[in-house]
């Protein structure tokens, strides 16, 4: 039993809540929940994001959405869409890219997908431009092929969890009582999660079972969508290809990892996310009639993309405390035990070509 605070999320109810709606709650509730509640980005946040290191890591996908417009054929309408784009920081420095590039910079149609009010407030503070729509659904985007770009949008999305006793399903569940005391149950899995379940390969024989239930209703717009215009989804996390029944769940506060314990002790203020089971996700991806590139790691893609190069072309402009800077964020981008190696890229996509950039 761990006792906290949870009158202001209205959790009153003693029937256990799955971990995945119980987490939910805790981040996106109304007013106090994390992410509606505070600007979690930056060295005064609770982490720091890719976009946010380092511009560079901004212009690489720049880079890449305009050799993916070049591969679909140079359409006349090309629409991208940030998938919780967090402070607004990488669709900033992507419109500063795009105007070296006219031509494409006709062409795109640019959407920001979020969830939170408050963060929403924190990128049209930080992007002021006409051309930006924020959307609560992909119904605008009609015409043209669609590119989604997520990256750190998946592990926030929570996830279910069972363990396999004697060849039985059992959700583990959280109950609430007396809105302080929470305390740890285990229920008989539903037929529907079972069934779900039981369709995927990666998710055989394990005797913990750690099920992305919303994410995957979260994808189902997107890859019809894809399916109906073309196009592709490009995802960037941090997470694994071979799962070892491990609980993957973790929360962040003043940028350190803190324990479960402190987690449940501080709900609100901390940030929850799980690991990325990459294959599972590249096995919905395949089930949804969509073809995948090779999963790769972001050392892999962001070199490949040529992040090296463009920080040598910059570095001859820079002076010496800016250059030892951008080796640093570089370095954090790159490094296999920061995060090069734990951090890994997807893409899942439907065009006749199959030679986009920074997978092979």
């Amino acid at each position: 039993m761990m006792r906290s605070n949870l009158k202001k999320f209205k959790i009153k109810s003693k029937t256990p809540l799955a971990v995945d709606d119980f987490i939910e709650k805790i981040l996106y509730e109304p007013k106090v929940g994390y992410y509606s509640s505070k600007d979690p980005f930056g060295k005064n946040g609770d982490f720091i994001t890719s976009p946010t290191i380092s511009n560079l890591f901004s212009e690489i996908i720049g880079i890449w959405l305009i050799s993916a417009w070049e591969k679909m054929g140079k359409p006349k309408i090309f629409n991208f869409v940030e998938l919780g784009p967090g402070d607004g920081s990488l669709t900033k420095v992507i419109i500063s890219t795009l105007k070296k590039f006219p031509e494409f910079n006709k062409a795109i149609k640019i959407y920001l997908y979020e969830k939170s009010l408050f963060l929403k407030k924190i990128q049209r503070q930080n992007i002021s431009n006409k051309r930006i729509k924020w959307i609560k659904n992909f119904n605008p985007i009609k015409k043209g092929p669609v590119i989604f770009f997520g990256n750190e949008f998946f592990d926030a999305i929570p996830i279910k969890q069972f363990s396999n006793i004697n060849n039985e399903l059992f959700e583990k569940c959280y109950s609430v009582e007396n809105n302080i005391d929470i305390i740890e149950k285990f229920r008989r899995a539903s037929k529907k999660d079972k069934a779900q379940i039981k369709t995927f390969e990666t998710l055989k024989k394990l005797k913990f079972v750690e099920f992305p239930k919303k994410g995957l209703i979260e994808l189902n717009p997107i890859i019809k969508k894809i399916n109906k215009l073309s196009g592709g989804i490009l995802l960037i996390d941090y997470g694994y290809l071979n799962y070892n029944n491990s609980n993957t769940i973790q929360s962040v506060m003043g940028n350190k990892k803190i324990s479960a314990e402190t987690m449940l002790k501080n709900l609100g203020k901390s940030d929850i996310t799980s690991l990325v089971n990459f294959n599972l996700l590249k096995e919905y991806f395949l089930k949804n009639n969509l073809k995948v590139k090779k999963v790769v790691t972001q050392r892999f893609f962001l070199e490949r993309m040529g992040i090296i190069e463009r920080a040598q072309i910059l570095e001859k402009k820079m002076t010496n405390e800016k250059q030892k800077y951008m080796k640093e964020t570089l370095s954090r981008l790159l490094e296999e035990k920061q995060m090069g190696s734990l951090f890994k890229v997807i893409f899942g996509y439907k065009n006749k070509n199959n030679n986009f950039f920074g997978f092979e």
